[in-house]
């Protein structure tokens, strides 16, 4: 298991992505590079995700792709066999964990209460994924467990925006930040790639 610190200190923005199409993954993140961001979570909750994270591993080398909603150990299995870089779930069990741990590939674990960061910790692991972050509690919730989990940062994602992503990046404990809000929809839709760019320029100077 490879150390993810470095990977999260690219962008202060990670792009959480779902991609429907698959014609549309190469364009999707050459958008996102064009505008400086150089890394993407790709989420496996279509039936055709493995086939777009394999696309843009293979035509995108300056893109660092990672497979998110990782579930399952066959998906951790599936996700790095099509080339991802890193792993992200949403949350974590002690057999999806146990198995991610044994892979030669970085990894972030998602967790949402102290107790699930602790058992992360147990494993030896101190970056996690927040998430949901805005529900579970937000950069208040972060900012009050940042004393007693004092070697521990996060990823928070789940409902931030361009406008609240500030609010956790100042936080001490907190890396970078996952975000669905470069990847509108109806952009993807319209294929307005420029759209895409320009949003990532917008992400990519977050931290100052």
């Amino acid at each position: 298991m490879a150390d993810i610190t470095n990977i999260l200190q690219i962008s202060p923005v990670i792009p959480v992505v779902t991609i429907d199409d698959p014609q549309h993954a190469v364009s999707i993140a050459r958008a996102l590079a064009d505008g400086g961001v150089r890394i993407i979570e790709l989420t496996l909750r279509t039936g055709s995700a493995l086939t777009s994270l394999e696309l843009i591993a293979r035509e995108v080398p300056d893109i660092l792709i990672g497979a998110g909603t990782i579930l399952t150990p066959a998906q951790a299995d599936a996700a790095l066999a099509a080339g991802a870089q890193f792993l992200v779930s949403p949350g974590t069990t002690p057999a999806l964990l146990n198995h991610m741990l044994t892979l030669d590939v970085p990894i972030l674990p998602g967790v949402a209460t102290v107790g699930e960061a602790m058992a992360v910790m147990d494993q030896g692991l101190e970056t996690m994924k927040f998430f949901p972050a805005g529900p579970a509690g937000g950069p208040d919730y972060l900012a009050a467990i940042a004393a007693p989990m004092l070697h521990v940062q996060f990823c928070p994602t789940g409902g931030i925006s361009l406008r609240t992503a500030p609010d956790y990046l100042k936080l001490p404990n907190v890396s970078c930040v996952g975000g669905s809000w470069l990847t509108p929809r109806d952009a993807i839709d319209s294929q307005d790639w420029p759209r895409l760019t320009e949003l990532a320029k917008q992400a990519a100077t977050l931290r100052g």
